[in-house]
């Protein structure tokens, strides 16, 4: 069955349908990871997104129950080259295209993925829409400019949980050490692999949704606050920051990606949107404090604005060395620290694996 993408400002692509059958609106964005894509579907920060994967050839080793980061498929879309219909590994349970039909989720495969980045790069991520309706071009683009938008949206409150819950909810083995420490997650849109993480550091883990008092998450005794993930613009979330200043300075509070952002306003800072945004697991990104050179897993199109942190009492850690932006900062006399990306690498590379034991180094020195 034919398929077509159409962007707001008019760009028209036609393409092969993948995936269940109907019509999906979102923002359109690239990812340039060579594999990974079940981690990227599953993952709660592409909500309401439309990932474009550049690497050519996308569904080869299928989709197994092991590397899922959610209970479901948070994107929007999948745009792909060439889906391969053949599926070679040991733990595949269901095809990509099997996967998709089964969350409802709309994908277009056969098109120019390469045209289409280059788009993005030069004119910016915008919204768009995969359809395989055979409505007028025109009918369907009033329908995608008339149809809600990323930028002021609240778009956590979406993804996040209802309630609270432990973690581990299921049996995911012994962690390496004991639960000496106690850290109560903000879920922004927090992956299954964050959680792994930190229990495998030896952390009791409570996950409070994202719209939880301060005064609610100190009553559970934390030793550790963490800021997770998550999707879309960080200042609509005002009410996470409003909780994030009231616990400044009473735990020690290590943000990530949203988290990161979430943090940054809760200081003073402010956010800007960028033009095509960071998704990918190859970005370089440099320690200031050693000079050592990450590669890391990303996925956001907001970052927090260098300039506005307040001077003298942050210290700027991370910085990404394709464009220079700010990935990473810590207050200067209170025990806060963050970072733009991924540090639990699902998918990606494990370079930054550190920055959980840091937070654990952070827990003992505030509880000493």
């Amino acid at each position: 069955m034919k398929a077509r993408l159409i962007l707001s400002d008019g760009t028209l692509f036609e393409g092969l349908s993948l995936g269940a059958i109907g019509t999906s609106i979102g923002e359109v964005v690239f990812n340039t990871a060579m594999m990974g894509y079940q981690e990227i579907l599953t993952d709660p920060s592409y909500h309401f997104q439309l990932v474009t994967m550049t690497y050519p050839q996308i569904g080869n080793y299928g989709v197994n129950p092991k590397d899922f980061e959610s209970r479901r498929i948070y994107a929007a879309g999948f745009i792909v080259r060439e889906y391969s219909p053949v599926v070679s590994h040991w733990q595949a349970t269901k095809s990509l295209d099997e996967y998709l039909k089964f969350h409802g989720v709309v994908g277009i495969s056969d098109i120019d993925t390469r045209q289409l980045t280059r788009h993005l790069r030069d004119h910016g991520a915008q919204m768009g829409m995969i359809t395989t309706s055979e409505e007028a071009v025109d009918a369907l683009l009033e329908r995608l400019k008339a149809g809600k938008q990323l930028v002021g949206r609240d778009i956590a409150r979406e993804v996040t949980t209802d309630s609270n819950y432990d973690w581990p909810m299921e049996d995911v083995g012994q962690p390496d050490q004991p639960l000496n420490f106690r850290v109560a997650v903000y879920d922004f849109g927090v992956k299954f692999s964050i959680l792994r993480a930190m229990y495998e550091h030896g952390c009791e883990l409570q996950i409070f949704p994202a719209h939880t008092s301060a005064d609610d998450v100190l009553a559970w005794k934390p030793d550790g606050i963490f800021l997770s993930n998550g999707p879309g613009d960080p200042e609509p979330v005002d009410y996470a920051v409003d909780a994030v200043k009231r616990l400044l300075g009473k735990k020690p509070i290590f943000g990530i990606c949203l988290g990161h952002q979430i943090l940054g306003l809760a200081l003073g800072a402010k956010t800007r949107k960028l033009k095509f945004g960071h998704h990918g697991a190859n970005h370089p990104v440099k320690y200031l404090p050693t000079g050592a050179v990450e590669i890391t897993s990303q996925n956001h199109g907001f970052i927090v604005d260098a300039e506005s942190l307040p001077q003298g009492e942050i210290e700027v850690t991370h910085i990404n060395l394709n464009d220079g932006t700010l990935e990473g900062f810590r207050h200067k006399s209170l025990p806060a620290y963050s970072v733009q990306y991924h540090p639990e690498s699902a998918p990606g590379p494990r370079d930054s694996r550190y920055l959980f034991e840091n937070f654990i180094k952070e827990m003992k020195q505030f509880n000493a």
